[in-house]
């Protein structure tokens, strides 16, 4: 045990007797000031008399307050007021004792100055037992360790600085803080110096050799991160960052959770402010059962529903070795969940029947869609099969089974659409806002890009930097917008509480974020310079690709809700016959491989589906275009229509 960790644990034996001597002290000193350093003769007995009687009232008043615990090496405002308060009792009670027990001639100024002593001796004890250890913890913190410094001077960063110098085991030595307040230049706090600001960083880092930046800005903006971030990138040092303080009082501590700055960082996002106890009321001991529960989406809903205890809650899709893979999990991170994957497809109405007659489920969150743009236009009529027909398949199944909840996942690409993934899911969102059923809830959320899903962005950007590069972008001023897998899920718990049936929620998305920004971003994020390191190569928007999305039609009037993160859009809801007569029109141009047909079919229904050149040109050249619907599929798609 180092010499530093020895101080701050005084066993009580040492730490009574440092206080008894300050007691005593303390008595003395107020008598020799009353009597100007030389004590009459007659009065010595007054004094041992006195400092008797204050030694023992106040070690016991000390005692009371709980002081003789303390540990030595922490002195706050707080402790400085109870030893003053001790310190008070002490002298008055004692006091009193002195005046009526003791013998007469006492001098009454003694009293004043025996407290006034007391106090400044047990306090500057204090003070000096916690300079001496943060001195010598000061000296072992800087051999052999990497020099730090902190970017942000506020609570946070603070509090990360003082962290570090008490915890002498840390292998990084803080020189100073960073920070773009110009006020606060050359400011000394907690015995650091301000350096500079941001753009100093650089000239910072070379100056004290520093190797590693913590940024201690838990409110920052994605733009303030980015920022930042390229300085960190300039500078050449490495970079890590702190959670935000609500996260810190949650975790095991700051210095675990201090972790490599990540994309999420980048955009800025406040953390969901949930209304937790409507969402428990939906949940709690209930079956809950999520369509696309091995997708990205579908499994981050598995894993917040979870969190809610339902009685049980059912997985279900066609891939079969994610689903598995999802089954481990929840049985690892919910062991008191009753979690069960069931195999099948939305489209298959018997399998469907099958599932929710066994398990009867209160609440469905319909996360299964195909959703890659490119793919789906060179596939249509798959796409409509599966985004428009088990959709409707499944939100008449829901119906007949009176499932009290459905919620389906949207896409802001269903607004405006120039590709048919986004056409099929403005369809299924109208299939859901038609639904008309006793004791069952339909509704729609519309939301964005996730981070970190299946397929997107970000997977192949790492992949394209771990390679080497390039990495591609389609447009230089290609936008969209995004949202954490996390977020995008609690949101969809919370729209699912909102709403009394055929309403379409929109999630607020924020600003939307360049690709070639996000890119950039990355290539940074992984220690690397875009454009030297790691080439950004555009390659051109791909088939039914926009440069923006949007996410309400302008015809669509938005409305707020009680979240001030979800919002409703009022509009006029299509019947139920209407629906169902476009959906049997669709089936027949499957069945006939007419994509011709099935675009005008879209358009009617979507006025704004804009078809992508390269699905026109399939059209006007009579290119075959396979279509998925066997004769089973038909069947059994025939089977729903007529329900």
């Amino acid at each position: 045990m180092n010499v530093a960790h020895s101080l701050t644990r005084f066993p009580r034996f040492a730490g009574a007797c440092i206080l008894l001597g300050a007691f005593l002290t303390s008595t003395l000193l107020a008598f020799l000031l009353r009597f100007d350093l030389s004590i009459p003769h007659g009065y010595w007995k007054r004094v041992a008399f006195a400092s008797a009687v204050y030694a023992g009232v106040k070690l016991a008043a000390f005692t009371y307050m709980g002081l003789h615990r303390m540990w030595w090496r922490y002195v706050s405002t707080y402790d400085l007021l109870r030893l003053l308060y001790a310190n008070l009792a002490g002298s008055v009670c004692g006091g009193i004792l002195i005046w009526f027990a003791g013998p007469g001639g006492f001098p009454r100024s003694v009293l004043i100055l025996d407290f006034i002593l007391c106090f400044g001796l047990t306090a500057i004890a204090r003070m000096l037992t916690k300079i001496a250890v943060d001195l010598l913890n000061a000296r072992q913190s800087k051999q052999g360790k990497v020099k730090a410094l902190v970017y942000g001077a506020g609570d946070g960063g603070v509090m990360l600085a003082r962290e570090f110098r008490k915890n002498p085991a840390m292998s990084y030595h803080v020189v100073g803080f960073v920070d773009d307040d110009p006020t606060k230049r050359n400011a000394s706090i907690d015995g650091l110096r301000v350096l500079g600001q941001g753009a100093d960083l650089a000239h910072l880092v070379e100056r004290f050799d520093v190797e590693t930046v913590f940024i201690a800005i838990p409110s920052a903006s994605g733009s303030q991160m980015t920022q930042i971030l390229n300085l960190c990138s300039e500078a050449k040092v490495t970079y890590k960052t702190m959670p935000a303080m609500g996260d810190f009082i949650e975790g095991n501590g700051l210095l675990s959770q201090i972790r490599p700055v990540s994309v999420e960082d980048l955009l800025g996002r406040k953390p969901v402010r949930l209304e937790i106890e409507p969402i428990r009321a939906k949940i709690t001991g209930q079956v809950v059962l999520v369509t696309g529960a091995a997708g990205s989406i579908g499994s981050e809903l598995c894993r917040q529903i979870a969190r809610f205890s339902p009685s049980v809650l059912v997985g279900y899709d066609a891939a079969e070795t994610p689903l598995f893979f999802l089954e481990q999990e929840m049985k690892t991170q919910f062991p008191g969940v009753s979690f069960q994957p069931r195999i099948g497809s939305i489209q298959n109405r018997r399998r469907l029947e099958a599932v929710f007659a066994d398990c009867r489920p209160a609440m469905v969150f319909h996360a299964a869609a195909y959703k890659h743009v490119p793919m789906m236009e060179c596939n249509p009529f798959e796409a409509i099969e599966n985004n428009v027909f088990g959709t409707f398949t499944l939100a008449q199944t829901c119906a007949d089974f009176r499932v009290r909840d459905f919620v389906m996942i949207s896409s802001d690409k269903a607004v405006c659409p120039t590709n048919i993934m986004g056409a099929t899911k403005r369809l299924a969102e109208l299939v859901v806002r038609s639904m008309r059923a006793d004791g069952t809830k339909f509704v729609s959320v519309r939301f964005g890009n996730v981070l970190g899903s299946n397929g997107s962005v970000i997977p192949i950007f790492k992949a394209q930097i771990a390679a080497g590069g390039p990495v591609t972008v389609t447009d230089p001023e290609m936008k969209r917008y995004f949202m954490t897998i996390p977020e995008a899920s609690q949101l969809v718990l919370q729209a699912s509480t909102l709403g009394s049936g055929g309403e379409i929620f929109v999630l607020d998305m924020g600003e939307p974020v360049r690709i070639a920004d996000l890119a950039r971003n990355l290539i940074l994020l992984s220690g690397l310079r875009p454009g030297q390191d790691i080439e950004i190569k555009y390659t051109g928007i791909r088939p039914g690709e926009k440069l923006f999305e949007e996410l309400h039609l302008t015809n669509e009037e938005t409305l707020p809700t009680v979240h001030e993160k979800i919002a409703v859009f009022a509009g006029r809801r299509h019947d139920t016959e209407e629906i169902g007569a476009l959906i049997n029109k669709l089936e027949e141009a499957c069945l006939g491989g007419e994509l011709g047909r099935l675009i005008l079919l879209i358009k009617s229904f979507v006025p704004d589906y804009n078809p992508s050149t390269e699905l026109l040109t399939l059209v006007l050249e009579g290119s075959p275009v396979e279509h998925p619907v066997s004769g089973g599929n038909a069947q059994r798609l025939r089977g729903s229509l007529d329900a």
